[in-house]
């Protein structure tokens, strides 16, 4: 049973609420922020997260304070029953710090200064910036440190982007000398006698640069890695005086799911709890399955950042957006489905943006809890009270986990130097997130549970492990794998995995390198078709195709499932099985369609010994468990808007109070939470 704390110690609820910005409207607060306290508790809202781009409010002038209207928003909130997610405002800084203080603005990698402008404009190594940071989180936790409203700390807002100022090369550098102590040692892990690149000093290093190095696969992962660093210092330096003055309050950064400028997996792990946002593309048609699926996923993913504990929706539009491509209108239920989903993949909240739209600037068409009309009638409003009471009558959920025998690798490091990798399809990238993603989605609508994890995580509480293209083995990633098998562990591979070491060498002697033995297999060569191409293999009496990659391998061992039907490489291995110790390694040799995987993970999870959640659906219903001290709760979502049917097992569904057993029927976009 994996039962975890509450995200606020004195909330045993599911969290609902969204970010709150009452500074917009102060010149009429008398009437708007009364109004926002009336909506907020009708709708079932008992958190909202303040502050967040404040700065110029809280410090209209260098070392001029004004707190005084945040006192009075922190009161309303105690008042109404609302804890405050209260945030440090780094991630907008005043007008007036950029004109004292250029430094504090951000260098890009053409060596260029920006102006102010935007979000997150800011060098993280700037003393100066860091100074200022300082300075008002620590004002912010002394002044609230004992205020009743005060439940979570959001440090800053997004993190993302870069600085390539002289202040960060050198704190690149120190990063470089202690990773590798010697500049031989560098020249040696990056290959640096190729194109005569070896570096004499560390000094003489840049980070990438079109107008310099950029080629050097070795130079980008590492600036990637320091990146990453540079991100996990100055959070560590924000939550400091939070952390001392305020040591019982926990601490969050939302993250953006898949971002490609921070590996979340390391990063996460200095979070006391996971925060996210998210934004799918809803599309209203047929489509949606494919949106849903996507928006698990990433669910999936944060979850695992985080030790597969209980995480935070910290954004989601409760109408359309204004930044997509097409900002489609929620259809009925696509709220309380997106909002139910975060749930059953392990959110103990949902929250929004925005709480009030903006009346002016760029946000201001930005679906919100409460539109321009201020009307309790319309119609996004009143989905939310829904989704409250929802949240209200599903209490039960909160602080439960998840107990997924199923592990899908999904590795930051792997994508950044794959995707750099030259080699196969350059033209579009190598597709790595792609063929995670699609793998997940064949184990989802199988009904399986999913963790996703990295290549440093644990692979033992597992009876399955996924890892599609893991081209990259992480320092001690093989031995962990080979263990896992060796002990009785399903594990299941694919072409262009275990070609290179963490710094990017390829392993001699033949891929795949240390794992030759566990796979039974050489992998030889790789051919690389194009849109209009493909090639063929049958299993089980059922053909299926063969695109963009094709691994030609021999092999050593493994026992041959499946051989390709077309080119010079018809009756080479397309699928194989490889007895190793008490387990078993399955190799796929190309990327296929959701077909095979479909198929294939039904058989593979059988061999597992792991059995889905329900037996069969009709296309478009996926499920998920929680399990903690209160029970066991399936979670049935229809991502279609039309209706479906599914085989479900006898339990009591706590939204409607009914109890359900067998051949069930789902309304458009419905969500059934039973307890099993």
């Amino acid at each position: 049973m994996a039962q975890y704390p509450y995200i606020m110690k004195d909330m045993p609820v599911l969290l609902h609420g969204g970010d709150y910005n009452p500074e917009q409207w102060i010149r009429e607060k008398d009437v708007i922020w009364k109004q926002d306290m009336e909506m907020a508790v009708e709708a079932g809202i008992n958190t909202l997260s303040v502050g967040i781009f404040a700065w110029s409010m809280l410090e209209p002038k260098e070392g001029q304070y004004d707190f005084s209207w945040l006192d009075e928003v922190m009161e309303m909130l105690a008042k109404n029953g609302i804890k405050a997610v209260l945030a440090t405002p780094s991630g907008a800084r005043p007008p007036w710090m950029a004109e004292k203080y250029p430094e504090v603005l951000r260098v890009d990698e053409k060596g260029n200064r920006h102006l102010f402008g935007g979000r997150h404009n800011h060098c993280l190594t700037s003393p100066v910036y860091r100074e200022k940071v300082r300075a008002i989180n620590t004002l912010l936790a002394q002044r609230y440190k004992n205020h009743p409203a005060l439940g979570l700390w959001h440090v800053s807002n997004e993190y993302g982007g870069e600085c390539h100022c002289e202040l960060c090369q050198q704190k690149f550098r120190e990063w470089l000398k202690a990773r590798y102590g010697t500049i031989d040692k560098l020249n040696d892990d990056w290959w640096n006698t190729f194109w005569a690149h070896r570096y004499t000093s560390f000094e003489e290093i840049h980070s990438p640069s079109p107008l310099g190095e950029n080629t050097s696969h070795g130079l980008k992962l590492a600036w990637k890695r320091f990146t990453t660093q540079q991100f996990i210092d100055f959070y560590e330096w924000e939550i400091a005086p939070l952390k001392e003055i305020t040591p019982d309050i926990p601490c969050t950064a939302n993250l953006m799911h898949i971002y490609d400028g921070i590996d979340y997996f390391t990063f996460a792990k200095h979070l006391d709890v996971v925060s996210w946002d998210n934004y799918p593309f809803w599309t209203g048609d047929a489509r949606d399955r494919d949106v849903v699926l996507l928006s698990a996923f990433k669910h999936d993913l944060m979850r695992g950042t985080g030790g597969q504990k209980p995480f935070m929706l910290m954004e989601s539009s409760p109408s359309a957006p204004n930044w997509q491509p097409i900002n489609r209108l929620r259809r009925p239920g696509v709220l309380m489905l997106q909002g139910l989903q975060a749930v059953a993949h392990g959110s103990d909240t949902v929250q929004y943006f925005q709480f009030r739209k903006s009346r002016g600037s760029s946000e201001k068409f930005h679906g919100a809890v409460i539109s321009h009309d201020c009307s309790k009638e319309n119609r996004i409003y009143k989905e939310v009270c829904d989704v409250g009471e929802a949240l209200k009558t599903l209490a039960p959920v909160t602080g439960s986990g998840t107990e997924n025998r199923i592990a899908l690798i999904y590795d930051w490091e792997n994508k950044w130097i794959l995707e750099d990798a030259q080699f196969g399809r350059n033209e579009g990238g190598k597709g790595y997130t792609e063929t995670v993603l699609s793998h997940y989605s064949a184990l989802l609508q199988d009904h399986f549970g999913v963790d996703v994890i990295d290549e440093n995580g644990d692979l033992s509480p597992y009876s399955m492990v996924c890892g599609p293209m893991t081209y990259m083995l992480r320092d001690g990633f093989a031995e962990k794998v080979e263990a896992f098998v060796q002990n009785g562990g399903v594990y299941v591979a694919t072409y262009v995995s275990s070609w290179v070491n963490e710094e990017d060498l390829c392993f001699m002697g033949g891929f795949p390198g240390p794992l030759r033995k566990v796979f039974g297999l050489w992998d030889e060569e790789t051919d690389a078709l194009d849109d209009t191409q493909h090639n063929a293999f049958t299993w089980n009496g059922k053909t299926y195709k063969a695109k963009d990659f094709c691994a030609l391998v021999h092999a050593e061992g493994a026992k041959v499932l499946s051989e390709y039907e077309e080119n010079f490489y018809a009756s080479y291995p397309a699928l194989t099985e490889n007895a190793y110790g008490e387990g078993t390694c399955y190799y796929i040799a190309a990327r296929t369609d959701e077909d095979f995987l479909m198929d294939f993970y039904k058989t593979a999870a059988q061999k597992a010994g792991v059995v889905p959640n329900i037996p069969a659906s009709e296309n478009g219903v996926l499920t998920t468990k929680r399990i903690g001290e209160n029970g066991t709760f399936l979670f049935v979502m229809n991502s279609l808007p039309e209706e479906k049917e599914a085989e479900l097992p006898e339990g009591f569904e706590l939204l409607s109070g009914k109890t359900i057993k067998g051949e069930t029927k789902l309304s458009p976009y419905q969500v059934l939470v039973l307890k099993i």
